[in-house]
């Protein structure tokens, strides 16, 4: 899951980045996408010491959820993206991109945290002596 949050974190940045400057380098907000990113990462960072994963991991998978959330509204323009009446064009599919990685990433997250609870309630517990 740490790999998979380098990865979701560095697609962002980039995203962000891209954004940014496809806009002219105009609009701040354009670089959304790589403040969330930058958490992200940073949280990657964080998990890859055992014993701060699992909350680590929660962190990013929070500010994906919060990133949904927020992408959201730019998302359903997306008919008008195709339609050409667009108002801004660029931030409807910098904020497509950002909401489809972040809810896969999401998925992914939450499947992983079930299979670790299965797995942890199938191991015998040991008894202290």
């Amino acid at each position: 899951m740490t790999g998979l949050t380098f990865a979701v974190g560095g697609i962002l940045t980039a995203t962000g980045i891209v954004a940014y400057f496809a806009s002219d380098a105009n609009s701040i907000t354009a670089l959304i996408p790589s403040a969330l990113g930058t958490l992200i990462l940073i949280a990657a960072v964080i998990s890859r010491a055992p014993k701060t994963r699992r909350h680590a991991i929660h962190a990013a998978l929070a500010i994906a959820l919060l990133g949904i959330a927020g992408t959201s509204m730019n998302v359903m323009k997306i008919g008008e993206l195709f339609a050409g009446t667009a108002e801004r064009p660029n931030a409807v599919i910098a904020s497509t991109v950002t909401f489809v990685v972040l809810l896969v990433f999401l998925a992914v997250g939450i499947a992983s945290f079930v299979r670790a609870r299965r797995y942890r309630a199938q191991q015998p517990t040991s008894a202290p002596a």
